[in-house]
C-alpha cells in the first residue's frame, strides 16, 4: 500500500505503479466517490470500452423482465394499483 500526499493547491500524485496496474492515462476523467470516510476514484471508461462484455449472456431469466410485466399491468388497470397486481 503506498502513502500519499495533499498538496498545498489540493492535488495527489497516484503512484506510477498504481497508474500502470490501471493503464490510467494523463488527462482521464475519474470520478470522486466519498463513502463512510473514504475516499474513492474511479477511472471513467469510454464506452466504447464496453462493447461486447456481455456476449454470451443467458438473458432468459432476467428478474426486470417480470417488474416490467408488473407495471405494464398496473398501468392498463389503475384501479388495481400497482401493489395488487405484483
Amino acid at each position: 500500500m503506498a502513502t500519499i500526499t495533499i498538496s498545498p493547491k489540493y492535488q495527489v500524485v497516484i503512484p506510477k505503479e498504481v497508474r500502470e496496474k490501471l493503464h490510467l492515462k494523463r488527462g482521464q476523467k475519474m470520478t470522486v466517490v466519498l463513502k463512510g470516510g473514504v475516499v474513492y476514484l474511479i477511472p471513467e471508461k469510454p464506452l466504447q470500452s464496453f462493447r461486447g462484455f456481455l456476449k454470451g449472456m443467458d438473458t432468459r431469466d432476467i428478474r426486470e423482465d417480470e417488474r416490467r410485466d408488473c407495471f405494464n399491468v398496473a398501468r392498463k388497470d389503475p384501479q388495481k394499483g400497482f401493489s395488487t397486481v405484483c
